[in-house]
Order: C-alpha cells, then structure tokens, then sequence
C-alpha cells in the first residue's frame, strides 16, 4: 500500500466510498461496517489533506461546505418544473383517464403509479456526470440555489455511477425526512431547548432552506429521483428513464409500478392507502403518468401543468380548525391529561372533534389557548394531536389554560410530584374515574389476593353500580355476585368465601393494596416495620415519612397528600368497619432483625415452599430481597433449574444455599 501512487490511492478511496454510498443510501443494503467506512474515509480525507491540488467538487469529503451562506441566489431550471393537476375524487381521475383515452385513441392506457412524497422537490443539473448546481421548483421556471445544501444529502451521487448518461442533465425528484429520523430529530430539538418541527415535509423544507450546510448535512434526509428534463430521449418510455436513474446512483421509491387503465389506478390507489401507515415516510397522494414518452409529447401541456399526468390526492392526515376549550380527562391511573375539544374535522379520512395535549407542559410548549386556531394531526390510529397553534388568529386576550387544583371528577386533590409530568387525582380509592383500576389493583395477589375478583367480574360491579370503593366489596353476597354474568353458584361461593379470608391480612399488603403512587411492595413493607401502625403513617409529615428506608422525598410526597385527602381516609375507615383487619406491631418491640444488612436473590424452584414464602421468610428477619444478582449480593438460594442466576453467582463468588441448606439457615437464625 506504502508504494501505491497517492493520485492513484485516492481516486480508489473516492470511488470505493461512492460505492458504498450506493449501497447504504440508495439501496439500503450496506455492505461494510460503520467503523470500516468511517476508516476509509479518514483516509481520503488525511490524503487529500496533503495533496489539496488534488481534490475536485466531487469528492465524498466535499458535501459539507465549510462555512455558511449569506443568502439564496437564484436558478434557471432548463426545462419548467410544473405543478400537477389534482384529483379529489375518483370520478376526477376517471375523468382524466377518459380525457387521455380519447386523445391517444388507446384502451386502456399504461400509466406508471407511484407515491406523492411529501417533501421538497428539488432539480438537480448533472454536467458531464458531476453534480453542478441544485435549485427549489421556485415558480417554475427559477428557484433558490440550495446546491450546498443537496450536496449534503448521500443519497444525491456527487459522480454518477455506471455509463450512457448524457453530458447535461436534470434530475427531478423529492426531498424528504423518513419517519424515524424525523422524530429523532424532534427529540433533539427539544433537548436542546428548540421548538420541534409540526411535520416531516416542513423538517425537510427547513433543512434545505438552512444558511449552514452543516445543519442540512444532520438532518438525515433522502432525496427520490421522479424523472429527468434537459437531457434529450433518454428511453422510450418513464419506466425506462427510472430504470437508467436507478442504475446512474439514484434511488428510485420503491413503490413505483406500472399500472393498467383506470382499475390498475384505483387498485394500486387503495393498496397504497392501506399501507400508508407502514411506510418509512409521509405521502399525501398518488401520481400517475402516461408511461410512453411519444404519447406524452401528442398530449402536450395546459399553461401550467402536463395533460399526461395527475395527482389523485390521500384523504389529508393534517387539516386547520379551532380548540373549542381544552377540558382535563381523568384515566385509571388518576392521571389527567388535557384534551382539546375542537370544531369537528375531516383528518384522514375521519371526522375528528377531540386531540390529546397530553400533559401542562405540552400545552406550554405548544401554547394552546382556548379559542386558537390549530393544525390537527393524525395518522393510523393513534389518537390525533395538535402539532402546533396559530397565534397570528388567536383571539385577542385568551388567557393560558391552567390545571385544575380539583378534580372535575370527584373533588379531590389534584397534585403533580416533583419528579413527574403528570398531575394526578389524589382521591385514588374514591374517583370513579379510577375505580376498576383501583379495584383491580386492591384485589391482585400481591395486595389483598382476592381469587376471582377479575376485570370482567370488577367491570359489572362498577357498571351495574354495586361497588362504589374496595370497602363495598365486603358488603357483597353470595346472591348479587350469583347474578352477575358467568358466576354461578359455586364461583359466587368461592368469590364470598376469598373476601372473607381477605378480611384478614397484613398491614404492607393493606397499605400496597391502597394503590398509593410510587409505593409497591417493598416501600410497603418498609413504611409498616418503621411506623408499626396504619394510623402512624397516615399522621406523618413528608419529613418524618422520608425518614423511612427506601422511602425518599418524592415517595414522601405521595403518601402524606395521598392520607391528606378525605375521601381516601373515609375509605380506609369503611375497610376496618367492614371487617378488614391485620396485626399491628410496635417497631420498638418488633424484635431482632438477625438477616438485617444483607441482600438475598432467590432463583428456581423450590419443593417446600413458594419463591413468595422463602421471600417473606427472609424479610421477616430484615434481609432485603433483589430480583437480581450483584457484587452486592450476599446469598443465592437456589432451587431446581436455577439458571442463568446460578452462574453470575458463581462467578461473582457469591454463597449458594440449595433449598435444603436455605431451610437449615433459616431455622438457625429463627433462633
């Protein structure tokens, strides 16, 4: 390699990148690894450093200019770049297939179907086979200079590849950002304090119209090649043309075919809407063309647009109307989420009058306001959203939308923890909103364990109105569960007789079982050995709650505003007058914690008790038990088909204790 002509060396580098530009842009099919193309390329670069005579336009290392424009000037298309006409409805391109039936005395005709990007289209003059200048549509006949900018985008070939292209030629095609760089981009926007683009196709016009090349070269864009101008007869027909683009380095859209008449259209139309929303990138329509070349030239143009092409238009994903109010939506969780009501909409193909603005600091950031005029998005069937407000229409004097401090459900408090996005409902046990999640939360097995209290049993009680909080289910008998639908006598039995033995368990499952934000079992258990009591809890501050292993400020918070809220209180109170009761120990006399400082993880099967019991056995004397294995562990135990645990212990020389050494431990230190 040493004794390889440098000149020779580095026109090998520049067309071994140009290759794999191919692959990787145009393709899709890489053909080397990242880290093997970023080395080919410092190469390059490194003998370009030392021979810069040698460097031409060109070259894979000359997309990014190096410092930014002061301005757009102007070019001169060779050939006008003109608008489409449109069809809304399928009787406007039954109309069109007609029109071009007539002219050309052909039934049916070939048309070449392909999608209508929703992007910017661009020109791209190639002069002897190098890239010379790019251009905007403009007004047709002149557009903005965005050369530096194109230059950027790697599916644009600087050279192009293979043989036969004319010495001057115009490539026309579309720019666009694919849905997933897209909402990358966005999220970066937002990290770094900038207000996120409203769609793909402004993302995509933005990033061309940038002054820095080196802004448009982050962006990620694609460019689709349509056709071509300025270059003579390249073929017979536009199949050909994008056949010989294709095999010039230009990425033709995949789903480009040839259709015949009128059915093909329609069928090839409703194919493509059907797979809209799987697409990597927006479309707003369908374009057809007359596929020969010969009868193009006999159907001529109008003043501003060819009689031999069409646009049947998509129904639109994204359309203008105005945010009636914005009313606060209470979910299961206690979550409450703003949402626009709208004048109704056609968006997609649906009429839309309602949009999530998810949380307050959305509706901040996109400053909605009562009364605003707003673009609606909506794609697939994700719920639509309002992508961005008008404020030029916004009526004079519309104040901010503010949370409510109470819940328009039930009353309670509305609190939003310091760590979250979110505002919540405080009154968990109480809202109806929240009722079959708090129910079905309260009846799961790691809570009060009430065998056959499921979703479809929980949602009749709370439909038919039986149950107004967990405390009514204790009230229940046998008779009303027996005339809920799919509960016969036996499961009503068994339904009555699993409440009855809930009544009775312990204060970490009770205090889980209350469905507190941020308390699961193990916060539980801590609060119930620190406090010993229910009534100790529910009259702690944040400071003394804080206190509390495992239980930190956020936590805290949850806790003291969950027990401030009355309802919650009424509700704990009908518990214990119906029945529900657990042993109350004072931490003072909860004896030695003999385990207490060290952390078990259990794995496997074990024969004499479940892995719940050997956890419960283990924090009863103050161990802590963790779902995976660390150099913090200080015990496995491990029962049959102990797994990939095993070996991390193993090798992390943690101490084993099989089932029958673990019950021998446990019996020791139970004194």
């Amino acid at each position: 390699m040493a004794q390889e002509d440098p000149r020779a060396r580095i026109e090998a580098l520049r067309q071994t990148i140009r290759e794999h530009d191919y692959r990787y842009y145009v393709l899709d099919a890489p053909a080397i690894a990242d880290a093997e193309y970023d080395r080919l390329m410092a190469e390059l670069q490194a003998l370009e450093a030392e021979h810069p005579e040698w460097v031409t336009p060109d070259s894979p290392t000359q997309r990014v200019a190096g410092q930014p424009a002061e301005g757009f000037g102007e070019v001169a298309h060779g050939e006008p770049m003109f608008s489409l006409d449109n069809a809304f409805e399928e009787e406007d391109l039954a109309e069109f297939d007609r029109r071009v039936r007539q002219a050309l005395g052909a039934d049916p005709v070939t048309y070449v179907a392909e999608p209508k990007l929703d992007g910017l289209s661009v020109s791209i003059r190639y002069e002897d086979g190098r890239m010379v200048r790019a251009g905007t549509r403009g007004d047709g006949r002149v557009g903005e200079d965005i050369t530096e900018n194109v230059r950027t985008i790697r599916s644009v070939p600087l050279r192009l590849h293979g043989e036969g292209w004319p010495p001057v030629m115009e490539v026309r095609g579309e720019v666009v950002i694919r849905r997933g760089d897209f909402e990358r981009l966005n999220e970066q926007r937002l990290a770094d304090g900038e207000r996120p683009f409203a769609n793909p196709r402004n993302a995509a016009a933005g990033s061309l119209r940038q002054l820095d090349p080196r802004i448009t070269a982050r962006r990620r864009l694609t460019f689709f090649t349509f056709g071509i101008a300025a270059a003579g007869r390249v073929g017979d027909s536009h199949h050909a043309v994008l056949d010989k683009l294709a095999r010039w380095g230009f990425r033709v859209n995949e789903r480009v075919e040839a259709v015949q008449g009128l059915d093909g259209c329609r069928d090839y139309y409703q194919r493509l809407l059907a797979d809209r929303d799987d697409l990597s990138f927006e479309i707003d329509g369908v374009v057809y063309k007359v596929d020969d070349l010969d009868a193009r030239e006999e159907l001529g143009f109008t003043a501003r647009a060819p009689r031999w092409a069409i646009a049947w238009k998509l129904p639109a994903q994204e359309a203008t109307t105005v945010v009636r109010r914005i009313l606060p939506s209470v979910g299961r969780t206690g979550a409450i989420t703003p949402v626009a009501e709208l004048e109704p909409v056609e968006v997609g193909g649906v009429t839309v009058s309602r949009a999530t603005l998810h949380n307050l600091d959305e509706v901040r950031r996109k400053d909605v306001r009562e009364g605003d005029t707003v673009m609606v998005r909506r794609a697939g069937d994700v719920i639509p959203e309002i992508t961005t407000a008008v404020v030029d229409k916004r009526p004079e004097g519309a104040p901010e939308w503010l949370m409510p401090e109470a819940c328009p459900v039930c009353g309670s408090e509305v609190l939003r923890l310091d760590d979250e996005a979110v505002h919540r409902c405080m009154g968990g046990l109480y809202c109806p909103a929240q009722r079959e999640g708090a129910l079905l939360h309260f009846a799961s097995r790691k809570a009060m364990d009430i065998d056959g209290l499921g979703e479809k049993i929980v949602s009749q009680l709370v439909e038919r109105e039986m149950v107004h909080s967990p405390a009514d289910l204790f009230h229940l008998a046998h008779k009303q569960f027996a005339g809920l639908e799919r509960m016969g006598d036996k499961s009503a039995d068994n339904l009555v007789a699993a409440l009855d033995q809930a009544r009775h368990t312990t204060l970490p499952r009770f205090l889980y079982a209350l469905g507190i934000q941020h308390v699961g079992e193990v916060t539980a258990r801590r609060l119930a050995e620190h406090f010993g009591s229910l009534d100790a809890i529910m009259a702690a501050d944040e400071e003394r709650l804080a206190d509390t292993p495992d239980v930190g400020p956020v936590v805290a918070q949850a806790i003291a505003h969950f027990f401030a809220e009355p309802h919650n209180r009424e509700v704990v109170e009908a518990l214990r007058q119906a029945g529900v009761t657990w042993e109350e120990v004072d931490p003072a006399e909860r004896g030695e914690q003999p385990l207490e400082g060290l952390t078990f993880v259990i794995t496997g099967t074990l024969a004499e008790m479940t892995r719940d019991e050997a956890k419960a056995a283990l924090e009863l004397l103050g161990a802590r038990v963790s779902g995976s294995v660390s150099k913090k562990t200080d015990y496995l135990v491990a029962g049959e088909k102990a797994g990939s645990k095993l070996a991390k212990a193993e090798s992390l020389g943690v101490e084993v204790l099989d089932e029958a050494a673990f019950q021998a431990f446990l019996s020791r230190h139970r004194g």
